[in-house]
């Protein structure tokens, strides 16, 4: 004991972070600890407790958890095609608007929703202009469903058309298919809320120049697979969704050769080059695709707590889980925290929105952070230093370490995979999502970077689905 006091004073904090600086401020070493009540109320807390590994219950959720884990994991995603998405998206038809997050109506949706929705419509010409478009909608002549109904994931409004050329990439495992819109490149762009002749002008651009092009080149070449040119991103400062500098780089490496040869024109092919090397974030939207299509596969096995999509609209934030199948589990969505380009604030913002949060489900981006220390900065969650805090919480919740999707900073540990809900609810440690920020008014676009964090609420009701699958003596429902 007198060796103990004598010593060099060590401290763990736990909590709340102005004393550990204090303690720092005085030379004290410091080790914090990030916790915090589980924000849970007392059925949820009760309900995961009784669905926790040792239970009948609990051990039959594990052994469902282990079969949607490993079809996760063994996905062979594969980026095979691009083209028209009425030509190769289930379901897709005429008035028809695909938009991220669960079902929302125009009554409900937000500023940039309802702007990009516009957009579409006169870019179809469904409408001769946006004020005509918006009246279509309100007065019931559009259609819209969610893009993960239809084998589909969009980022930020998420809205795909008939025309829009889409990424298609297969699971060769498992022989389902995924989709994606291509990314739009910087500035005021159709995701961001974005709807002015500018906007469709580019879209018609990709449409009719870059699809068809990325198309025929991905097919000359038999597709690009997908897993291995992930891991090289990671290895490489990518967390693939709020940076993906290099597996852009990586991925038009891999074209160029194709697109040399399959583009006759050469200002055509420099133009296309010159897009894709020009936009930083070109391959999130493939990150996206392969999320989706190894996502999938891990839908519908009995009892599972694993979570197989999140995703938000602007409006609610909804997950599925894979023992509850197609079922949404919502709650309001709430506000990103981070950082605001100059000139705007919170006050500017949208609530958070897309179906990005698929690499989240897959374990990338939050779940990566570790493997991109200046991501952290970027979106306000703190310095370099903090990105491998955010990779080991989300270890946490999750059932498994992904061994082909490595981070060197952590010594090589796989990225944390599986989401189960049921340790969500049990620690209150809800996933870390890295976002843009769009402004909430239509036309105006990105205003932002930050982190977000699903709502609680949407485990505990999930966790309630969950229940309602097993047999009776269940415990009882959470509102």
């Amino acid at each position: 004991m007198k060796d103990l006091l004598d010593g060099p004073l060590k401290v763990v904090n736990i909590g709340l972070e102005h004393f550990a600086a204090d303690l720092r401020a005085a030379g004290v070493e410091v080790v914090e600890v990030d916790w915090s009540p589980p924000p849970a109320g007392p059925a949820a807390l009760a309900l995961a407790a009784r669905l926790e590994s040792g239970t009948p219950a609990g051990d039959r959720i594990d052994a469902a958890n282990r079969v949607a884990v490993k079809r996760l994991l063994s996905g062979d995603p594969v980026l095979v095609d691009v083209c028209r998405a009425e030509d190769v998206v289930p379901g897709m038809r005429d008035r028809l608007l695909l938009h991220a997050g669960p079902p929302v109506d125009w009554a409900r949706m937000c500023g940039p929703m309802r702007g990009a929705a516009a957009g579409a419509s006169v870019l179809e010409g469904w409408a001769e202009d946006l004020d005509a478009a918006a009246t279509l909608a309100a007065q019931g002549g559009l259609d819209f469903e969610p893009n993960h109904d239809h084998d589909a994931v969009g980022p930020m409004t998420g809205i795909i058309s008939r025309s829009m050329p889409v990424m298609v990439v297969e699971n060769r495992r498992f022989g389902n298919r995924a989709f994606c819109p291509l990314n739009e490149g910087l500035g005021r762009v159709l995701r961001f809320g974005g709807n002015d002749g500018v906007v469709r002008e580019r879209l018609r651009w990709l449409e009719r120049v870059l699809g068809p092009a990325l198309g025929a080149a991905l097919r000359s070449v038999g597709g690009i697979a997908l897993k291995g040119l992930v891991a090289r991103g990671l290895s490489a400062g990518d967390e693939m969704h709020q940076r993906n500098v290099a597996c852009t780089g990586l991925l038009l490496r891999e074209l160029a050769p194709a697109l040399a040869r399959s583009v006759e024109e050469r200002e055509t092919l420099a133009a296309i080059l010159a897009f894709i090397a020009g936009n930083d974030q070109f391959f999130l939207n493939v990150a996206m695709a392969l999320g989706k299509a190894m996502a999938d596969p891990a839908r519908g096995v009995p009892a599972s707590s694993v979570v197989t999509a999140m995703a938000r609209n602007g409006t609610d934030f909804g997950i599925r889980l894979s023992g509850t199948g197609e079922l949404w589990f919502t709650a309001p969505v709430e506000m990103p925290r981070g950082l605001y380009f100059p000139g705007f604030t919170e006050a500017d913002a949208n609530p958070d929105m897309g179906d990005s949060t698929i690499v989240e489900t897959v374990g990338l981006g939050g779940f990566a952070m570790a493997a991109a220390p200046a991501v952290a900065g970027f979106v306000g969650a703190g310095s370099a230093a903090h990105a491998a805090g955010f990779t080991r919480r989300m270890y946490e919740i999750t059932c498994a370490r992904n061994p082909e999707w490595t981070i060197p900073a952590l010594d090589f540990a796989g990225v944390p995979a599986g989401i189960d809900a049921r340790r969500v609810v049990a620690s209150g440690i809800a996933p870390t999502i890295n976002t843009g920020i769009a402004h909430r008014e239509a036309g105006v676009g990105q205003v932002g970077a930050g982190v977000v964090r699903p709502p609680m609420a949407c485990f505990e009701r999930a966790l309630s689905g969950l229940a309602d699958t097993l047999p009776a003596e269940g415990p009882e429902r959470v509102p």
